[in-house]
This record gives structure tokens, C-alpha cells and sequence, in this order.
């Protein structure tokens, strides 16, 4: 799936879809239920073009689900995101974004708007390695043990007219 951006350029790379059997293999095997209500959920994420909030995965659902509840639409955020079907994309100011993009990828985040998309470069997964050569071993030397890491470019899209 090829995401776009509102500003008419590609930012997102493909991302591998997993049918309802994977979804619920993966719920089950993280002690969570499969549900109609996470299974919807998960469609809309998968199918969104950013990472939307849980309120907006919330008011595109309903339009699937008319009955169900914010609650059940967090609910079901954090179940996915235990499976790691999900990521859950926090901003210093305590919101969060989702996205189930599963493969390894960066992300821009719009600091005007907190909209958050792929960013279209390849992951590198020696990137700290590249940046400081000494880097993990010092944090390893701290008791910290890197498992991964994350990357996010800040910025504002120009205004369109």
C-alpha cells in the first residue's frame, strides 16, 4: 500500500497485509481476544493514509461500527498494539498516534499539525552504529541494552493555496 501525504507527495513505503487468520494469531499468542470490534479497528489502521489518533480511528470506524464506543476503539488500540499489529507513536505532550506499518521505518511528524507519516528513506538498522561507533557499548557499559530505536524528522508543511 502506497501512503500519501495531503500535500500530494508519496512519504510511505508498502507496508505487508495481514489477513483476519494473522490478526487473530497474533492476538491470541498475546493473550488477547479476536474481535469483530478489534478486527475493524485494525482494518482502518491499516487502510489509513497517516497515523490517526484513536479519536479519529474512533470516527472512521463508526462509519463500520455506528455502536461502538471510544473506550472499545482505545480498547482495542492497546490489544493491537501488544500483538505488535500496531505501534503506538507518543508525542511529549501525551498524545499518541497509531500505526501498523510492521516493517522497520522512520516517520516525520508535522509539529503545526502533530500529524505523523512514513518518512520515504530507507531504514538503516546500523544507523547508530554509523553515528557513534562507541555508542552502544558505552550505553552497554551503562547496564542499558539497545533493542531498537526509533527516528522522527520535525517539521512543517508549507501552507497550500
Amino acid at each position: 500500500m502506497r501512503r500519501e501525504n495531503p500535500h500530494n507527495s508519496t512519504v510511505g513505503a508498502s507496508h505487508a497485509a495481514r489477513g483476519p487468520c494473522e490478526v487473530r494469531a497474533a492476538l491470541e499468542a498475546a493473550g488477547c481476544r479476536y474481535t469483530s470490534q478489534r478486527s475493524a479497528v485494525y482494518s482502518y489502521l491499516e487502510q489509513a493514509c497517516n497515523h490517526p489518533t484513536a479519536e479519529q480511528v474512533y470516527q472512521g470506524v463508526r462509519e463500520r461500527l455506528p455502536h461502538i464506543s471510544l473506550a472499545t476503539v482505545y480498547k482495542a488500540l492497546e490489544a493491537l498494539v501488544v500483538a505488535k499489529l500496531a505501534n503506538k507513536l507518543t508525542n511529549g505532550d501525551g498524545s499518541a498516534r497509531y500505526d501498523c506499518g510492521g516493517d522497520d521505518h522512520y516517520h516525520l511528524r508535522d509539529t503545526s499539525t502533530g500529524e505523523v507519516h512514513d518518512l520515504p528513506a530507507k531504514f538503516d538498522p546500523q544507523l547508530l552504529q554509523k553515528l557513534d561507533p562507541q555508542l552502544i557499548v558505552q550505553l552497554a557499559e551503562q547496564g542499558f541494552r539497545v533493542t531498537g530505536y526509533r527516528l522522527e524528522v520535525l517539521g512543517e508543511f508549507e501552507p497550500r493555496g
